[in-house]
């Protein structure tokens, strides 16, 4: 299976081994192995499978958006990582979802932002603030990228970036227009100069 967005995003490999067995009984036994138990969905059918900490390193312990490519049973599926559960007293993995990619089947995904540029309001002395890290999308396996870069160059002091400032090609972002994503704010250091300039100005 051939997915044009393997371009647009890295890629982890991870081995993994057939659950014949599933129920909470069985996942506590995978745990005991050192293993972590997994399912691939969106497919024609759901895949359930273990592997190690280990294999799934370089999906889990990373900000960045990849895709994966999962063998099992001498068969590979094309994943992103959709939802993973951790222990709340050791932070190991416990479990993980996989959604596979099918190719010009919709999906839903949350995808890293990426600020590029220099906006004239740090320029000129402001502090610029990130609001949203990640944004969800709708689009098609082969719409999806590693990032969304987003153009921070004409962000001036006191202004902010909002949603519907964020355009991207065959893409549906799912969240309301006026949500601000980032901003330039005005510094301690201006506001001082500011107000010893406003003095100034009155003798």
């Amino acid at each position: 299976m051939s997915i044009t967005c393997k371009t647009y995003m890295k890629q982890v490999t991870i081995e993994g081994q057939l659950r014949s067995e599933f129920g909470k009984k069985a996942s506590r036994h995978i745990r005991s192995e050192g293993k972590v138990p997994c399912v691939i969905y969106g497919g024609s059918q759901n895949i359930h499978f273990s592997t190690t900490p280990k294999e799934l390193k370089g999906i889990v312990y990373t900000p960045e958006f990849k895709q994966a490519t999962i063998n099992v049973d001498g068969k590979s599926y094309i994943c992103i990582l959709k939802d993973l559960q951790m222990s709340k007293t050791t932070d190991e993995v416990t479990h993980i979802d996989f959604l596979e990619l099918i190719p010009n089947k919709k999906i839903n995904a949350s995808v890293p932002l990426r600020f590029v540029g220099q906006s004239v309001g740090v320029k000129s002395g402001g502090r610029f603030m990130v609001k949203m890290n990640t944004i969800n999308i709708r689009t098609t396996p082969e719409n999806l990228k590693e990032a969304i870069d987003v153009d921070i160059t004409n962000l001036e002091i006191g202004k902010n970036l909002r949603i519907e400032d964020i355009n991207v090609e065959n893409t549906e972002i799912m969240h309301n227009g006026r949500i601000p994503v980032a901003a330039v704010v005005i510094t301690r250091a201006l506001k001082q100069e500011a107000t010893a300039a406003a003095k100034e100005g009155k003798k």
